[in-house]
């Protein structure tokens, strides 16, 4: 098999795991609602899932190297098929925190997640230079787009509950069809050749990059920090709890803004050739930030909503211009190590704030996890210019960029 069918079998397999993600992070806080849990519990269940899920990836990182690619990423599938069986037969926090923990379900439905860094080495490592940002908004825009569609279909439990269904059985079968698409996913995985890493090049730790990885690690961690307050999941228990929108309406609002989000990929690739990676991070992040505070203190769902939306357009915009740039500034021999020097803190970061936006939310100010959040991302943007704005990617460094009509025409997109 090529290396472009690989890389089409990746494609196909994020868009599996982002319906599932898509949603599984709405029905998540409805479900644990349904069954008796307080804001505060939904946090730290929520904060277990995004715990584990930095845990597993610190594993993955470490024993990559010296296995098959191939296999780890069945290991994953199965774990997530797993995750989708097992989950809504449990309602014990003292049993489902653990499952929660172990388990693959993504409350923030972005890209975090075991397969992610190996997901991320073999696309950088099948492309030129030149072409890398465009397979990695590729990749992100098949990623959001199923999520997208995943979204919709958290309103499924409504239509089953009016076709006579019980509403704890409807959240059963939406858990059921999660663990089937691990299946799924399965099967996309076993299609692929067996591959270790040392066979696209010499494995390294890092070396030469160190400095500049473990800085852009930190300084992702806070990124991290700062969205756990609002992942998705809380996102929607917020909408629930203070407007009373219904799941059905939820759904909808979700695939909206996971649509915008999708269609700002593209827009990224391009404005990065024009005006390079770190720029297009940072100066796209930031209105997104001043859009998140302005939804804190309006009490007018429409208006609410409108800025969220708002927020989506912005806000993922440095999704592949971040992958990228990490792949672009080390050496290729530490792609592997600073993909999962990246990731880990990252999830790790992620992992802790949700338990305190749950008690935040149960505060007389609501809304107050969204303004954390967005002073947090404001800090991160302004620490991401000053320490990696003279820092280019190759391409950009060769003077490859351009600004006219060419410049689009390289990009594809």
């Amino acid at each position: 098999m090529t290396p472009s069918s690989n890389i089409r079998l990746l494609y196909v397999a994020r868009g599996v795991r982002g319906i599932g993600d898509g949603f599984a992070t709405i029905i998540l806080p409805v479900y644990l609602i349904a069954i008796g849990y307080s804001p505060l519990a939904i946090g730290i269940i929520v904060t277990a899932s995004l715990l584990g899920t930095a845990l597993l990836t610190l594993v993955i990182g470490a024993i990559a190297p010296r296995h098959d690619l191939r296999t780890l990423m069945l290991l994953g599938a199965v774990l997530m098929a797993v995750t989708g069986f097992v989950f809504p037969n449990v309602r014990l926090i003292a049993l489902l925190a653990p499952i929660a923990f172990i388990g693959t379900i993504n409350p923030t439905s972005g890209d975090i997640g075991v397969m992610i860094p190996l997901e991320h080495t073999m696309l950088a490592r099948g492309v030129a230079d030149l072409e890398r940002t465009r397979a990695f908004a590729r990749y992100s825009l098949i990623g959001a787009l199923s999520i997208a569609a995943g979204t919709l279909g958290a309103a499924v439990p409504d239509f089953l509950v009016r076709m006579g269904i019980e509403r704890p059985d409807s959240f059963k079968i939406m858990f059921y069809f999660y663990g089937l698409l691990g299946l799924t996913c399965i099967l996309l995985y076993w299609l692929m050749p067996r591959t270790r890493v040392a066979e696209t090049g010499a494995v390294a730790p890092l070396g030469p990059s160190r400095s500049i990885v473990y800085k852009l690690a930190a300084l992702f961690s806070l990124d991290s920090f700062a969205g756990g307050f609002v992942a998705q999941s809380l996102m929607a228990l917020w909408l629930f709890t203070r407007f009373g929108i219904s799941l059905s309406a939820a759904s909808v609002f979700f695939f909206c803004s996971t649509i915008l989000g999708a269609l700002s990929f593209p827009i990224a690739a391009r404005l990065a050739r024009r005006f390079g990676l770190i720029n297009t991070m940072v100066f796209t992040h930031v209105p997104s930030s001043l859009f998140l505070i302005l939804a804190a203190f309006s009490s007018d769902l429409k208006v609410v909503l409108g800025l969220l939306l708002l927020r989506a357009a912005f806000s993922q915009m440095d999704v592949p211009t971040r992958t990228s740039y990490v792949m672009a500034v080390v050496t290729p021999a530490e792609q592997p190590a600073a993909a999962s020097v990246t990731a880990v803190p990252r999830s790790l970061a992620s992992a802790i704030s949700p338990a305190f936006a749950g008690a935040l939310q149960a505060t007389a100010f609501s809304a107050l996890p969204l303004v954390v959040c967005g002073v947090l991302k404001l800090i991160y943007d302004a620490g991401l210019l000053i320490s990696f704005r003279h820092l280019k990617a190759p391409e950009e460094s060769r003077g490859a960029m351009s600004s006219g009509r060419t410049a689009e025409q390289d990009a594809g997109l």
